[in-house]
């Protein structure tokens, strides 16, 4: 096994997770060759397998794990991976670890199967037949997902039947999740610009995904994975210090035995254990705090039977040792939204040193390892458990009843059919699934809106009424008025004022700016759509006023003077970086002028459109958000391209750039310096507030010439940290240079 496999194996022995090792491997792939047992006898290849779902699942019918094993086995039989290993090692390490997370039968079954469909003869019916309707639905989901071109065009709808699966019964989404697991532990054999290609989508989608689902085992290891294909020179260092510190006194060992002694002398029955951290863990960590000791490697996990057992360990921690206040997180009274629970607490020892402290029962840590799979079968107790289209009467069409699926998993489900083309899809996924965190609004008539953090009173009023959210005029928030694009804070109190309630509803409906305030997919939509009904409402109500979607580039930071500019042919306009007199045969005497939302500078495909009455043409890139909202919505184009460059002076292309990074000091004198160092001036610069360890740095940059674009963002990237460099206005998916 490579250096890597090793240090991942023994992160994962550590931590109790599932290793597929070589020798596993080469004993799967001896069983295969063998082929299956006699009838009602167990076959060796999945002997494990049984073992660790029996202790899980003590009564588990272990015959149809056999009778799946053995229709597997017939099936893929000849068939062999790249890495020459025979095909069926690979649904069986996938059932493994599955396995290893306490997956109930009936996913273990249709993880063994949910490659046959796909890739041999096997037909679904065949599967309903022997196994289940239960069984059949579930590998149907898995296979829409298989044999996926992740090709920039191929990745949106792809995963839009992964969002529709996964909403229809998550345990299909955990069966992708360890499908992936394995195929990313076995990636070595691929050639690495496929390595690449591959990680970013895991990295992007899937673990976001994992993350939301609480599958945290699957979770951390595909983090480790992913952080070795695409930032190796940070891993190799990540892993040199582990292995520095292994040499080492464990002073968490210390620590974990006078936590020991303390709880029993106060009679609290539990198990304390040290939860080593993996490598994007420590990596982060070394990023926040600069020299590592051998307590930032770990963290303290105690393990209790009831929840008053986690308070009472938390009252001996505080009372016995010094608590770090600031560290304290209450995530049982309050869940995570992926139903996590746990006390996190901090405490420093006799000889000062801190260490971190998580506080569970031994079933929150099962569903904090987990997550949904920890669940069971979620749909048991419904009066249709196996057929989606007989679900509940309260479940939307086509989808089961679930009680189970989170509220951002439900937000997504409800736009997704609505996106009006595949990129919307894509970006608004990626954005959705950057939210972290949800917040919980309480509604005037006593019920509660749940949002991402970061909506505003448009998001709650579509998320409260649909589309007749067109009909809002106002809101209050704590008692307050308040405009709608008000942000709100988790605990808000607010009441939405609505056209029907007043004197005079005849000026109601969206304006163009509700797009600006719009955080959520199904706002953005709903008023998009409105906007395309209703073209009157697209004309500003005077030549001084341009719609939202388009800032005023002088601004924006999005034009420059005296630079190559845009040159038009018959119907087109010619437009120049300043916002001097341009030409636009069909529109004589309009100004043209650079969006500052995505700072076009050449050679980008452009785009134009009237606004101000046809005063003004504002260019963006094609690629431009704003562009697939003002075209669903219904406004003209103009024909615009860049003159060959002869006309202007140097030195004024302006373009915005969004790094992002983990947080550390000197993280912008850095950055600013890599910028200088290409010959960039700055114009601007916007720091967010760190939030989980990661900061976004926004860069309005002046460039001499626009081919040093490239260079100037790989420059940007190389900068320690750095994990990702994109043009603003552009969908991250798309955004490498």
């Amino acid at each position: 096994m490579s250096a890597e496999a090793t240090d991942h194996a023994a992160l994962g022995r550590r931590r109790g997770l599932p290793r597929i090792d070589l020798r596993n491997l080469r004993r799967f792939s001896r069983a295969a060759l063998l082929g299956p047992a006699s009838r009602g006898r167990l076959p060796d290849a999945i002997e494990h397998v049984a073992k660790v779902h029996r202790a899980h699942h003590p009564g588990a019918d272990l015959d149809v794990l056999r009778k799946a094993y053995v229709l597997a086995e017939s099936s893929h039989r000849g068939q062999m991976r790249k890495s020459g290993e025979p095909y069926i090692t690979h649904p069986l390490a996938v059932t493994l670890i599955l396995a290893e997370l306490g997956a109930e039968t009936t996913t273990l079954t249709a993880s063994l199967l949910h490659d046959t469909v796909e890739d041999t003869e096997v037909t679904l019916d065949q599967v309903g037949e022997q196994f289940g309707e239960e069984v059949r639905y579930l590998v149907d989901g898995v296979t829409k997902l298989e044999k996926v071109d992740y090709g920039a065009a191929a990745e949106p709808e792809t995963f839009r039947k992964m969002l529709v699966a996964t909403g229809n019964d998550v345990r299909v989404m955990s069966i992708k999740l360890a499908d992936r697991l394995h195929n990313m532990r076995t990636l070595g054999v691929m050639r690495p610009e496929k390595q690449a290609r591959i990680a970013k989508v895991t990295r992007d989608v899937l673990i976001p995904l994992a993350e939301r689902l609480g599958v945290q085992a699957l979770k951390t290891e595909l983090e480790d994975l992913v952080f070795a294909i695409l930032h190796p020179a940070e891993y190799a260092r990540t892993r040199e210090l582990l292995l520095d510190h292994a040499r080492r006194p464990d002073p968490l060992a210390r620590a974990a035995e006078d936590v020991r002694a303390v709880l029993h002398e106060a009679g609290i029955a539990a198990e304390v254990l040290v939860r080593p951290r993996h490598f994007v863990s420590v990596y982060r960590v070394g990023v926040k705090r600069g020299e590592l000791t051998g307590s930032d490697l770990g963290r303290l996990l105690v393990l209790v039977s009831e929840d008053a057992d986690c308070y009472a360990v938390l009252g001996e921690l505080h009372t016995c040792f010094t608590p770090v206040i600031s560290e304290f997180k209450d995530f049982i009274a309050v869940p995570k939204f992926n139903l996590y629970q746990s006390l996190h607490t901090a405490v420093a020892g006799r000889d000062g040193e801190v260490a971190e402290v998580l506080i569970r029962t031994h079933q929150m840590h099962r569903v904090a390892e987990a997550g949904v799979i920890a669940l069971g079968n979620p749909y048991a107790t419904t009066t249709a458990p196996h057929a989606p289209l007989e679900a509940a009467a309260d479940a939307p069409d086509g989808e089961r009843a679930d009680p189970t699926r989170p509220g951002w998993l439900s937000r997504l489900l409800a736009w997704q059919s609505a996106a009006p083309d595949p990129d919307t899809f894509w970006s608004s996924l990626r954005a959705e699934l950057a939210q972290d965190r949800e917040i919980t609004v309480f509604r005037a008539d006593g019920g509660t809106l749940g949002l991402p953090a970061g909506a505003s009173c448009v998001d709650a009023a579509y998320a409260q009424y649909g589309e007749g959210a067109h009909d809002c005029i106002g809101a209050r928030v704590n008692g307050r008025i308040a405009t709608l694009s008000t942000v709100l804070r988790d605990g808000d109190m607010l009441q939405l004022l609505m056209a029907r309630d007043s004197r005079d509803a005849s000026s109601s409906g969206p304006s163009p700016e509700w797009l600006d305030h719009a955080r959520t997919p199904a706002a953005r939509i709903a008023i998009s759509r409105w906007l395309a009904a209703h073209p009157e409402r697209q004309q500003p109500p005077s030549a001084a006023t341009a719609p939202a979607a388009e800032p005023d580039p002088a601004q924006a930071g999005g034009t420059g003077s005296g630079a190559p500019g845009l040159g038009g042919a018959t119907g087109a306009a010619a437009v120049r970086q300043a916002a001097a007199p341009a030409i636009a045969a069909d529109l004589p005497g309009a100004a043209v002028r650079l969006a500052g939302c995505c700072t076009p500078v050449p050679p980008d495909a452009v785009i134009g459109f009237a606004v101000r009455g046809g005063a003004v043409i504002t260019v963006h890139r094609e690629r431009c958000p704003a562009v697939s909202r003002m075209t669903a919505a219904g406004r003209a184009t103009v024909g615009v391209r860049w003159l060959d460059g002869e006309e202007g002076d140097a030195g004024d292309y302006r373009v915005t750039l969004v790094a992002e990074a983990f947080s550390r000091p000197h993280l912008l004198a850095d950055l600013t310096e890599a910028i200088a160092a290409e010959g960039v001036a700055v114009v601007s610069a916007a720091v967010e507030p760190p939030h989980e360890q990661r900061v976004r740095h926004t860069y309005t940059l002046q460039l001499p010439d626009p081919g040093r674009l490239p260079a100037l963002m790989r420059a940007m990237r190389d900068v320690p940290g750095v994990y990702d460099v994109t043009r603003a206005g552009r969908e991250m998916a798309a955004a490498r240079s």
